[in-house]
């Protein structure tokens, strides 16, 4: 029994039921039926972050402030997919900056880390993406991000390791210059 495709059908539903019957499983049966919808609406959900720009997740949430001390937002959780095996890593970032005269919304920082997480993403280039974007919106005299995070790719495939745990850095500014400054923030996000 062919099923015939419903007109609401997106291409990456289509997709999805294309990669089921490759498999070798049969996208008919009865708890597979709905699956290529749900699957397509996951992996949209998945990396929404193509569809965010920083300058309308900051909203303006930028303050004037004569605060000069080192600011810190830890223990962020985030989910994303590798762009290699297209399988989730997740973990936490601690992101901090020490304000130039502006700081940010406090909620802006963890909608920063998820609009670039919720892309195919290595972790390297996460940690770089977050620091470097809250640095040119805040102006800030420096900022250090620090994400850990566990991959799927290497627990459940590959070298199939489940306690390893990948940890990121990227330091800008005076976090990278100064060398009290980095320990500083290291010493806080432990």
């Amino acid at each position: 029994m062919t099923r015939k495709i419903r007109s609401k059908d997106t291409a990456v539903d289509q997709y999805f039921r294309k990669l089921i019957e490759t498999i070798g499983e049969n996208p008919h049966r009865e708890g597979l039926l709905k699956t290529p919808h749900r699957a397509a609406r996951a992996f949209e959900f998945l990396t929404q972050g193509y569809k965010k720009d920083v300058k309308d997740i900051v909203n303006g949430a930028i303050f004037t402030s004569d605060n000069d001390e080192m600011v810190i937002v830890k223990d962020i959780e985030l989910y994303s997919l590798c762009e290699h095996h297209m399988l989730p890593f997740f973990g936490k970032a601690h992101v901090g900056y020490i304000p130039k005269g502006k700081i940010i919304g406090l909620s802006k920082i963890p909608r920063i880390v998820d609009m670039y997480a919720r892309r195919l993403q290595v972790q390297e280039n996460l940690t770089k993406q977050i620091a470097s974007s809250l640095m040119e919106v805040t102006g800030a005299l420096g900022v250090g991000v620090v994400i850990e995070a566990k991959h799927l790719c290497m627990m459940m495939r590959g070298v199939e390791k489940q306690n390893s745990e990948m940890i990121t850095s990227c330091m800008l500014g005076v976090f990278r210059d100064n060398t009290p400054t980095r320990s500083e923030f290291l010493s806080l996000i432990r």
